[in-house]
């Protein structure tokens, strides 16, 4: 089991093509099944998920996520770190092919994954200097197991928060309920190519003893 685990939490990288291979309901739910083990601050289960099929509602999806795409490509192609915090971009909008924005109408699962505000302990919400970011942990953990639950099954997957930028336009669109906020958009299907080789950085460029300012932990 602890290979097993190993195995998969080394090699799940993000998948973003797919073949034509459906993926039914039944499956979907299983995925689901095994993700909502996934912890979160009180056990309190923040989460919830719409499993977009309607192929007008996934445009419109596209559609909102489309000119936040060509605003990150476009900073990105200028050599800036698109919407990192801090830091104002000038550059323009570069008009990009996004294969999961492209054919997000065939894409096997779409699924929008919203989070109960009322249900998360935000415990740097009184910070001013910085956006508050600590809410994430009762959230994210569920996206992840939802992908290594889709790799248990063969399938590849990745997240995208490309949606989340046009929350307020999202919002009517996917009904999403007052008090929540739209969090992630995950693709899932059969891969047409697993990356298992995923290039990450050593441990010793990011652990230190004591104090983030102290000797590398290698």
């Amino acid at each position: 089991m602890e290979l097993a685990l190993t195995g998969a939490l080394r090699t799940t990288g993000a998948v973003r093509g797919f073949t034509g291979e459906p993926v039914d309901d039944a499956t979907v739910a299983a995925i689901l099944d095994d993700a909502r083990f996934a912890p979160s601050g009180g056990n309190r289960q923040p989460w919830r998920v719409a499993v977009v099929k309607d192929p007008a509602i996934r445009r419109q999806m596209g559609a909102l996520m489309r000119p936040i795409w060509e605003e990150y490509a476009g900073a990105q192609a200028a050599g800036y770190r698109a919407f990192a915090f801090g830091k104002s971009v000038d550059a323009p909008p570069a008009a990009a092919p996004n294969m999961l924005i492209d054919e997000i109408e065939t894409v096997p699962v779409v699924l929008a994954v919203a989070a109960d505000l009322r249900e998360m302990a935000i415990m740097d919400g009184n910070v001013t200097h910085r956006p508050a970011v600590v809410g994430g942990a009762s959230i994210y953990p569920f996206c992840w197991s939802v992908l290594l639950a889709a790799r248990a099954r063969g399938l590849g997957g990745v997240l995208t928060t490309f949606l989340s930028r046009n929350e307020a336009a999202a919002a009517p669109l996917l009904g999403l309920p007052e008090d929540h906020a739209l969090v992630a958009t995950l693709f899932l299907g059969h891969p047409t190519h697993q990356n298992t080789k995923l290039a990450r950085k050593p441990v010793n460029s990011f652990a230190t003893v004591d104090r983030f300012d102290g000797n590398s932990l290698q």
